[in-house]
């Protein structure tokens, strides 16, 4: 019940920053700021870095909190995480040492390991089918099979936080990975 009322709050702080509310952006911070930065320094390994990318994606959050709809089945956590591991994610890329310029002949012997365009859709099919299984969960299953996976948080840690047995938690996530299986594979079938 209380991470239910934590979500409202913050999706109701996240339109309020929409319309330029700076006071609910310091809500925002109050709440979240200890979990996105431990996502930072996790992904980062230094806390001066971590620090720099957190104002980042505070600054990220001010501007595009417009862009959060809760109607399509994120939680509002897990749209802030993202935005804080996708900066840190930059921040390494941007501080990565440059490859090794090779000549032109040796490039015209390279061969592009990329994705093709048609796994870009497919695989952009495959999350929007993964969004609209997890919508058909119930809200606090899905909640939890999101924080387990996405955030990557134990069962005991899980259960701590939103006050619950972890032989319930496990029962919650094994039956909704159930039903996502089911739910997929006939998304995929159709």
């Amino acid at each position: 019940m209380a991470s239910d009322m934590d979500r409202a709050r913050l999706v109701a702080a996240l339109g309020a920053v929409a319309n330029g509310d700076r006071d609910a952006l310091q809500q925002i911070y109050q709440s979240t700021s200890a979990k996105l930065y431990g996502v930072c320094l996790r992904i980062l390994n230094d806390a001066g870095e971590a620090e720099d990318v957190l104002q980042d994606t505070y600054l990220t959050i001010w501007r595009r909190a417009g862009a959060f709809d809760p109607e399509r089945g994120l939680s509002p956590i897990t749209w802030l995480v993202a935005i804080a591991r996708n900066k840190s994610i930059d921040k390494l890329r941007s501080t990565a040492r440059p490859r090794a310029v090779r000549p032109m002949e040796e490039a015209a012997h390279v061969v592009d390991s990329g994705p093709a365009p048609s796994d870009s859709i497919e695989r952009t099919q495959e999350i929007a089918a993964l969004t609209r299984c997890l919508g058909q969960l119930e809200p606090r299953h899905a909640e939890t099979v999101r924080t387990a996976f996405f955030e990557g948080v134990t069962y005991e840690a899980l259960a701590a936080r939103i006050d619950a047995p972890v032989g319930t938690v496990k029962s919650w996530i094994r039956r909704s990975l159930q039903r996502l299986r089911t739910c997929l594979e006939a998304a995929a079938a159709a």
